[in-house]
């Protein structure tokens, strides 16, 4: 354990002194980095319906048919504010931002965690048949970013994917330098429970051809569907 780390803090607003519990703050962010956020992305890489003819007609998100996007938006939306929680409750004890290399990768696994909440609110229109503004019967009523794969929505999985990568890496890196601070066996010992059985899920997952492509999933395979044309020999 780093001993320039306080373990004791004075608080205005409470009149004394408390103890630190740095291990409350490690088990809540790697619950949510390492348990919540993989939970988020396994739904929805291999949960995906198998793709129809013209894809999910329930217009709720909250249908049993959606429940793979609702576990990954709202799940992250949990993961964001657990997050802003832990890192502001660490600022307050700490007096600020301490400057320690942790304290770095951890702001910006928070920081860019966020930003993927921020991107998802341009990822434009939905569109489709099905779409709760679309006539089923009237192709030119299906307009969407999401169906015409517009260059907005384009930009938007380009970014949200490589983005969300990049904040994963971040999240380890802050949980191996908080690891070199302040020592706890069980989050390294679960860290590495957590890699194998992400490893092991996922080639199950692809094995089972669990893994299906999300525009046919929404929208189906039709081959009038211009995306579809335009990659048919993909």
């Amino acid at each position: 354990m780093n001993n320039n780390i306080p373990t004791e803090v004075y608080l205005d607003f409470l009149g004394k002194t408390i103890d630190i519990h740095w291990n409350y703050h490690a088990i809540l962010m790697f619950s949510v980095w390492f348990i919540l956020v993989p939970i988020c992305i396994i739904s929805l890489r291999y949960f995906k319906p198998k793709p129809t003819l013209n894809g999910i007609s329930a217009q709720s998100k909250f249908s049993p048919k959606w429940r793979w996007f609702s576990i990954h938006v709202y799940g992250l939306y949990l993961a964001a504010a657990l997050s802003l929680a832990g890192t502001a409750v660490a600022m307050l004890v700490s007096g600020g931002i301490s400057g320690s290399v942790h304290s770095v990768f951890g702001l910006m696994t928070v920081g860019l965690g966020c930003l993927q909440i921020v991107s998802s609110w341009f990822r434009g229109t939905h569109g489709g048949m099905y779409d709760g503004r679309a006539d089923s019967n009237d192709p030119s009523t299906w307009r969407g970013d999401h169906f015409d794969m517009t260059l907005r929505r384009r930009v938007f999985e380009a970014y949200h994917k490589n983005a969300g990568y990049f904040t994963i890496f971040c999240a380890v890196a802050a949980v191996a330098t908080g690891l070199m601070n302040y020592w706890m066996p069980g989050i390294a010992i679960a860290l590495v429970g957590v890699f194998i059985s992400l490893f092991l899920l996922s080639f199950f997952f692809d094995l089972r051809n669990r893994q299906q492509d999300t525009y046919r999933s929404c929208f189906g395979y039709n081959a009038k569907h211009d995306y579809n044309k335009t990659r048919k020999n993909w």
